[in-house]
């Protein structure tokens, strides 16, 4: 599967679209629902992930955590599989930075190992100095960022994070108030399963 925020499903006049986050541990359920309000479903493998299609025009993409890497899930369905593979471990580097603060944390899937965060941002040399510090020593595969992308970007580019800035950045995630309260919640979204939901108009259901 490919990049979990790459390219979106195409959007008719008068649908509407939705984000879900869903646990693997919550899939199949999430899945049986949408088959109860929607209608008998149709699987179809693209390069971003799994599309399910509803009898009455509803669509979902799932789309796992991680981009492909020699990892797959295992089951025996699609869903089984997409299940699986969320539920493996990797080592992240997770990045929430706005101006209000910013908090930094090392985890190995849902697990966070270290952190450090502040009340306010004070630039990026700075905040890439404590990013490096909590980085050091643990395996960084994939870099989550949230907050302000910008700020972001601003950070990973200072040569203290030089090690991992070419590490490939999962979905940006909607952090309004970065602080180390926040590093295990945004550790649990990481590694959620990300479903855009189209629903067609409502004179086509």
């Amino acid at each position: 599967m490919g990049r979990p925020d790459s390219t979106p499903l195409p959007k008719q006049q008068g649908t509407t679209t939705r984000l879900a986050l869903v646990p693997a541990q919550r899939l199949s359920g999430w899945v049986d629902r949408f088959a109860a309000g929607h209608g008998p479903l149709q699987e179809e493998m693209v390069d971003d992930g799994l599309v399910l299609q509803a009898s009455d025009g509803a669509m979902a993409l799932l789309r796992a955590p991680w981009p492909v890497d020699g990892r797959p899930g295992r089951g025996a369905s699609s869903i089984e599989r997409l299940a699986s593979l969320a539920t493996q471990e990797r080592g992240l580097g997770i990045l929430l930075v706005r101006r209000g603060g910013f908090a930094v944390a090392a985890a190995s899937g849902q697990r966070v190992l270290a952190s450090k965060g502040g009340k306010r941002y004070a630039d990026a040399r700075t905040t890439a100095g404590y990013a490096a510090e909590v980085f050091a020593g643990h395996l960084i595969e994939y870099i989550v960022p949230g907050g302000d992308r910008a700020l972001v970007d601003q950070v990973l580019a200072e040569p203290s994070l030089g090690a991992v800035a070419g590490r490939t950045r999962l979905a940006l995630l909607d952090i309004q108030d970065p602080k180390p309260a926040v590093l295990q919640k945004a550790a649990a979204e990481a590694c959620a399963i990300r479903i855009t939901v189209t629903n067609p108009p409502p004179s086509s259901r």
